[in-house]
């Protein structure tokens, strides 16, 4: 029986990466997570995680693999629209777009419009570092946390810093997509598992948004 105070959170297990930190920091926020691949308790769950870390490619062969991509499709469309709560976490975003100059062969879930690009020249590669958020409009994943807001990057690609869906940006050689809102569909290039107290407030209002009735 599960916990009414304890959405049950379905952190999709694609075999990559470290995916278990993420579902512990999901844990550690309130949440039943569970670190799956077994549809019924994905389709069963109050929220979905789509984490990440490591190339492009990588990452979306291994989704494919576990035919766990059209899964993700769904619950990121779904959340768009109003439906459940969805969260990507640093790659985990990144293939929600068409795609990425990293990987120019593989196409993205194609949830969001546009291509992941290089970051500027000018600037160390990868981003990895702590780095202050500019957030540009209200949404509930920032609505508990308080400025300035500090987080903590790995990436090296990035998505157009002025699509609609952007709510906050960091400065790394000019402004980059920090985390993405539309509907209930959340998404953060930074990993708030990494990201200390700040980072657990954030789950912790996925977590609230998990439990809200839709």
């Amino acid at each position: 029986m599960t916990d009414p105070a304890r959405p049950l959170v379905a952190v999709l297990d694609y075999g990559i990466g470290n995916l278990r930190s993420a579902q512990k920091a999901f844990e550690h926020a309130g949440a039943d997570a569970r670190l799956t691949a077994d549809r019924s308790l994905i389709a069963d769950a109050d929220a979905v995680v789509l984490p990440g870390v490591g190339a492009f490619g990588a990452c979306m062969d291994a989704l494919r693999a576990a035919q766990l991509d059209e899964v993700a499709i769904e619950a990121a469309v779904a959340a768009a629209a109003g439906g459940r709560a969805f969260l990507g976490i640093c790659v985990g975003m990144q293939m929600l777009y068409e795609g990425s100059d990293e990987s120019p062969d593989h196409r993205g879930l194609g949830v969001l419009p546009g291509r992941l690009s290089l970051l500027p020249a000018t600037v160390k590669r990868p981003q990895m570092q702590w780095n202050l958020l500019d957030i540009n409009r209200p949404s509930s994943l920032f609505s508990t946390v308080d400025d300035p807001v500090w987080v903590y990057f790995v990436h090296s690609y990035a998505a157009d810093a002025s699509g609609a869906d952007v709510v906050a940006t960091c400065d790394y050689g000019g402004p980059v997509t920090a985390a993405v809102e539309r509907g209930r569909m959340w998404a953060t290039q930074f990993h708030p598992e990494k990201s200390g107290g700040t980072g657990l407030q954030m789950l912790q209002a996925f977590v609230a948004a998990a439990q809200q009735e839709v």
